[in-house]
């Protein structure tokens, strides 16, 4: 089996030291984390950790059935990058005078879709949302007048043929005690589940 990028959507309760251990059993493994991400879901209550690794279908598997024995975890998927759509932020901070005196500058981070977020006189501050090849390549663009700074968050990430947790949480619910659980069951063709 060949590595490919997989991004890892867990929804858990939040509680202290669980994101020590879920990082753990990566660095066990010795797998290293592209991208790291927590955030309140759309269920009070419950946060969503956004994990991307380049690993094989086979160890991303097995991962997510070590991060679903932890007591605190809900439920965990992985998701290839056309399940998902996902962005990053990016900020890059430029010197103002250079982007006062070059009008093609400004038409440039017009055609990358930046936005400012500050402007001050020695420097300007400007956002830029999207995939990495795109915000890396406005790095590039920038360089040459003066990049000072430059900042990515990590990804944020929706599958694309997912109900949403809170449906899948009421499911659980109702299930009778002692009903066996599904293990790799595709469901919409394209969410994967694991037995909780």
């Amino acid at each position: 089996m060949t590595k490919q990028e997989y991004t890892i959507s867990v929804f858990t309760e939040n509680q202290i030291g669980l994101l020590n251990r879920i990082t753990t059993i990566f660095s066990r493994r010795k797998i290293n984390i592209d991208s790291f991400n927590t955030s309140p879901s759309e269920i009070d209550s419950v946060y969503r950790i956004t994990i991307v690794i380049n690993e094989t279908e086979e160890v991303v598997r097995k991962l997510c059935r070590q991060i679903e024995k932890q007591v605190e975890i809900l439920k965990a998927y992985y998701n290839t990058a056309d399940e998902i759509v996902w962005q990053e932020l990016a900020l890059y901070k430029v010197p103002t005078d250079v982007i006062a005196a070059e009008v093609k500058v400004e038409r440039l981070l017009r055609q990358y879709g930046a936005n400012t977020v500050v402007i001050r006189k020695d420097f300007t501050v400007f956002e830029v949302a999207g995939h990495r090849e795109e915000t890396e390549a406005l790095i590039k663009v920038l360089e040459p007048y003066g990049l000072i700074e430059f900042v990515r968050s990590a990804r944020v990430a929706i599958i694309k043929a997912s109900d949403g947790f809170h449906k899948k949480l009421q499911e659980f619910e109702y299930k009778e005690p002692g009903e066996e659980a599904v293990e790799n069951v595709f469901l919409n063709d394209h969410e994967k589940v694991f037995s909780m």
